[in-house]
């Protein structure tokens, strides 16, 4: 899953890339007002971290932005601005949740989960369709009680396709989901069509049915 820290204190910033990273977040840095907005204008994001306070603009201008392209994402305020003005009016705007700087980082991992969980998988840890049973907390993915092994990225993209079930998900937005910003650095995207070909392996291989199938020219589907 996909993370913007949008954050100007480098220090902390960096703690938090460390800290995510080792929960398995894909996690990337804007420092500024300008390139937070460049990067919400150019992808998609299951949580952004915002800071009020930022050289070049603020956070609560940011989450207008956010709610006048109608962006989904969801977003988490994070800031030593503790006022009752500032959380009212973040959270009127479209922010999902605010916490107050200093803060421990297994809180906010803790609260980045609650929010994609409530977003995309109805508030649930346990997700289930026809046998196939995916916990959100341990990681962990079976088919008919037999346990499926898969990699980090092959993770990442049943989740993707799932939260997204009966839509179209782009070559480009699973590029981006799985390696963010490198995407746009790269001649091809073989890496994606290898890690959907090895997830579609597995799960036939589990003996599940054929529930992603590739949109030619255009992308993935997974039909629930």
């Amino acid at each position: 899953m996909k993370i913007l820290i949008v954050e100007d204190e480098r220090e902390l910033a960096t703690d938090m890339v460390r800290y995510l990273s080792g929960e398995q977040y894909l996690c990337e840095v804007a420092p500024d007002y300008e390139s937070a907005i460049e990067r919400i204008n150019l992808y998609d994001y299951d949580c952004i971290l915002l800071d009020l306070m930022l050289p070049g603009g603020s956070g609560l201008q940011i989450l207008q932005h956010l709610k006048d392209r109608n962006k989904q994402d969801g977003v988490i305020i994070i800031s030593a601005k503790n006022s009752i003005e500032d959380k009212v009016k973040g959270l009127q705007i479209g922010a999902d949740d605010y916490l107050a700087k200093p803060f421990h980082l297994s809180e906010l991992s803790a609260r980045i989960f609650s929010i994609v969980r409530r977003k995309q998988f109805d508030n649930s840890n346990i997700l289930e369709q026809d046998g196939l049973k995916i916990d959100l907390l341990s990681k962990s993915v079976s088919v008919n009680g037999k346990e499926l092994q898969l990699t980090k990225k092959e993770f990442d993209l049943l989740l993707l396709f799932i939260g997204n079930r009966n839509k179209v998900v782009s070559k480009n937005a699973v590029a981006e989901h799985l390696s963010g910003d490198l995407a746009d650095m790269m001649d091809n995207h073989d890496f994606v069509y290898a890690h959907v070909k090895n997830l579609k392996k597995k799960l036939s291989e589990a003996n599940y049915g054929n529930h992603l199938t590739t949109i030619y020219g255009t992308g993935y589907k997974w039909q629930a």
